[in-house]
Parts: structure tokens; sequence; C-alpha cells
């Protein structure tokens, strides 16, 4: 019998979140039957369970990957054994699902699960914000928070990828060296503490241009610091909010410095049909680096559907999903069912 994860009221996921047996109905004409194969834990769906993010569902997941076993009569573009992924959030913590054909993308089968099944959140995301804010061009910075944060770590290879200089933020901790020289090699240009960046100004040297772009994920100090490093007239696009601490910026900024902040949601994008152009263009990118090395997915842990209680105990732990994902492995399911 398919399986999921679902829950009746918000709250504490390990708490709400159970795990039970369900019927599948028959794929009806422009709808297809998928089993799943991977399907990651991102804060978004943790926000969802805990009531937190204003998307009313009953099944988590808001991307993963599948593989197509049954069609409906009349499915135009996909056929038995496609790979895909869905374009919007439809629940993908379960071992299989109905679902219609115009929301999921085709993937190549020489694409990996974990590559795929992480493509649609945080690569996205970060694709979204080196476009669509400000023009940045080869040889000029980027400064960032949160930077071995996933999208952190896709921001890094994006940037690399397209010639910008990256000016990297991350909180101290034990083995702070192992870490910079991890996203060092992943292209980042240079790499501080909060702690080591509130105390200097590497843009007075001349050696990078100051950033016409920041991306904010943490908020509070840390947000304030990245705001007096920008160019005139630069912008401070904020994703998340880690540290729970509001985003504040002094008046001359403002005034004098022509600062502009923004805030950025992937979701009411991707599900905005004028976008759809633009949309299958980047995924088409994203695949194409992914494909040929350029993008690189960050440290994972693959956990086994059943033992979804172990996830969720490292997930909610604090900071537990900083620096690696984790993503729920359906492939000891088997698609007779």
């Amino acid at each position: 019998m398919p399986s999921r994860l679902t829950f009746s009221e918000p709250g504490d996921p390990l708490v709400v979140l159970r795990m039970e047996e369900f019927s599948l109905p028959e794929p009806q004409q422009k709808e297809v039957l998928v089993e799943m194969k991977m399907a990651p834990i991102n804060p978004v769906d943790i926000n969802m369970i805990q009531g937190i993010y204003p998307i009313k569902i009953d099944v988590p997941g808001f991307e993963g990957v599948a593989r197509v076993i049954k069609l409906g009569s009349c499915v135009e573009k996909l056929r038995l054994g496609d790979h895909v992924v869905p374009l919007s959030p439809i629940g993908t913590w379960r071992t299989h699902l109905v679902i219609p054909e115009k929301i999921l993308f085709k993937v190549p089968k020489m694409m990996g699960y974990i590559e795929a099944s992480t493509m649609i959140a945080n690569p996205s995301t970060m694709y979204r914000l080196l476009k669509d804010f400000v023009s940045v061009q080869a040889g000029d910075t980027v400064i960032q928070n949160g930077a071995n944060s996933s999208c952190g770590v896709f921001a890094i290879q994006l940037c690399r990828h397209w010639g910008i200089n990256t000016v990297n933020i991350v909180r101290n901790r034990p083995n702070i060296e192992v870490l910079k020289t991890f996203l060092k090699s992943l292209g980042a240009t240079y790499v501080f503490t909060e702690d080591e960046f509130a105390k200097i100004d590497i843009f007075k040297q001349g050696t990078l241009k100051r950033p016409l772009l920041a991306l904010n994920c943490v908020g509070g100090r840390s947000a304030t610091n990245l705001i007096r490093h920008l160019a005139f007239e630069g912008v401070m696009v904020t994703y998340g909010g880690m540290s729970m601490e509001p985003v504040s910026v002094s008046t001359s900024a403002l005034i004098s410095r022509g600062i502009r902040l923004e805030g950025f949601n992937l979701l009411p994008w991707s599900v905005n049909e004028k976008n759809n152009v633009e949309r299958t263009k980047m995924y088409r990118d994203l695949i194409s680096m992914i494909l040929d090395g350029s993008l690189r997915m960050p440290p994972h842990v693959l956990v086994k559907f059943e033992n979804y209680k172990d996830a969720l105990i490292d997930v909610v732990s604090k900071g537990g999903m900083v620096g690696k994902k984790y993503l729920f492995d359906f492939r000891s399911y088997s698609s007779k069912i």
C-alpha cells in the first residue's frame, strides 16, 4: 500500500506528523501516477507543518523527484518511465501520488535523484535573486550572510559560473577553517565570520568593487552589516530570517545612499503563469550546470522514508539544517501498488 506523512492540525512536526497508508485514485485524463524517488526536507516544509507559512496542506513536501508509472488517457508530453519534478507544492512526502501533467517538469534520466529532487527550491531561489533585482555582471561583487546554508552554497557556485565575486559571511563555529576551505573550493572569493566581518572593511582597500547586491537570510545585526557595505543605490534582498530578528536600516542609507530593500518568496513567482517562459529557461540553465558539474549539491543526508522521525529530530534541533540537507529516500518502495 502507498504511504504518506500527514497531519490534521499545525504544530510540532515530531508531535503532529503521522505515517499512514492510503488508497490511490486512478489518474484521470490529463493526470499521471508517479512513484516518488527522493524528497528533501526544506525550512518551508517545517514552517507549513508549524502553521507559520500561509499555505494549508495535509501532506508536506515542497519538492522532490518521481518516476512516471501510469498515464491518463489524454496525457500529451510525458511517457512511462519519465523522471519528473513538481512545480507546485503538492505534498511530496509520500511514496506515490496522482498529479496533473501540467504541473510536472521532465528532467533528464542521467540527472541524479539527489540533484533533481533539490533543484526547484534552493538553486531556483538564488538564480532569481541574482537575476531579478539589480544587474550584476562579471567582475561585480555580491555579498551574503548564511553563506553555508543550502541557498548560500548555490549562490557561491552560480556567481563563480557567471564570473561574479562573492563575499560570504558565516557564524563562527568549531573547525571554522574547514568550512572556509569548503566554501572557497566552491568558488567563494572571501569567507568571514560575523565577528571578523564586523571589524573590517575589505572594500576600502579597492581589491573588490563594493557590492551592488546583498543576499540576506539572517536578519538582525547581520543584515545591518551587509547594508553598510553596499555600493551607492545597492539592493539588499531578504529571503529568510534565521535569527528571528527584524531588519534595521539607517535613514541615511535610504536617503543619502539610495539603498533599496526588497523581499523574495519563490513560490508566488513559480506559480505565476506570466513567468512560465523564464521559469523554463531557468530550469534548463540549472540542469545544464548540474550535468556539466558547474553546480554541486550541498552536503546531504539520506534517510529511509519509514525512518522519518530520525530526520525530523535532527532537522528541528537548533541549527539542524545549517550546512546540510536531509532527503527522504523512497527507493526501497516498489512500484507494484
